[in-house]
């Protein structure tokens, strides 16, 4: 089992916590976080393009001249895709992006995302995080004690708005619960904060 430091909100290292090999110990798969990667930037695509079609223009409800004597091409309406203002041909249309992966694969995605920050030593467990009331600076004070000058995404077990509203206006800073935690935030952000009540509820989901 993999095993990291477990620090205080001063920046103190007060023990250490092991991390279980099936959720934060395992070889990263490549092929399987680029395939979670894509599922959601393809996911979060409003779709919602749309040109008009030869029935949908306005005009050309008759046809531009008799269809023989005339020399000239036969016509039959003057929105034709050919025509200047006519239909567009195979435009794009309101769809959507969205495509499914196999339970099993989304799993070992986020697993491979959570061991590949273990791996790469960009993991921080925090004993507790709670504020009694919000206050960006005093939570920007924590970020300094841990030494966290980068991109940050912070995980509890349960959605605090002390939290959420101290971290919001901290740029490159995220604060999410960990019912909700995803590939994408976690290979986005340099540094993922977690406590350890929320180490436990992930291991407890994954393992």
């Amino acid at each position: 089992m993999p095993k990291v430091a477990l620090y205080n909100v001063s920046g103190s290292q007060v023990g250490e916590i092991e991390l279980a090999d099936a959720v934060f110990g395992i070889e990263p798969n490549a092929h399987v976080l680029n395939e979670a990667v894509l599922l959601q930037r393809a996911s979060q695509r409003q779709g919602t393009h749309k040109v008009k079609g030869r029935s949908e223009v306005r005009g050309g409800g008759r046809k531009p001249w008799k269809q023989k004597g005339t020399g000239r091409a036969r016509q039959g309406s003057i929105r034709s895709p050919q025509w200047k203002g006519g239909g567009i041909v195979f435009g794009p249309t309101p769809r959507s992006y969205g495509f499914k992966l196999p339970r099993k694969v989304r799993r070992l995605a986020i697993k491979s995302a959570l061991s590949s920050k273990v791996v790469a030593s960009e993991i921080i467990v925090l004993d507790q995080l709670q504020l009694n009331a919000p206050k960006t600076k005093e939570f920007a004070t924590i970020l300094n004690n841990l030494k966290v000058d980068r991109k940050a995404l912070i995980v509890a077990a349960n959605y605090d708005d002390n939290v959420a509203l101290s971290s919001r206006n901290i740029p490159g800073v995220k604060f999410v619960s960990a019912d909700v935690i995803n590939v994408l935030d976690v290979l986005v952000y340099d540094k993922l904060i977690i406590t350890k009540d929320a180490v436990q509820k992930v291991e407890e989901v994954l393992g």
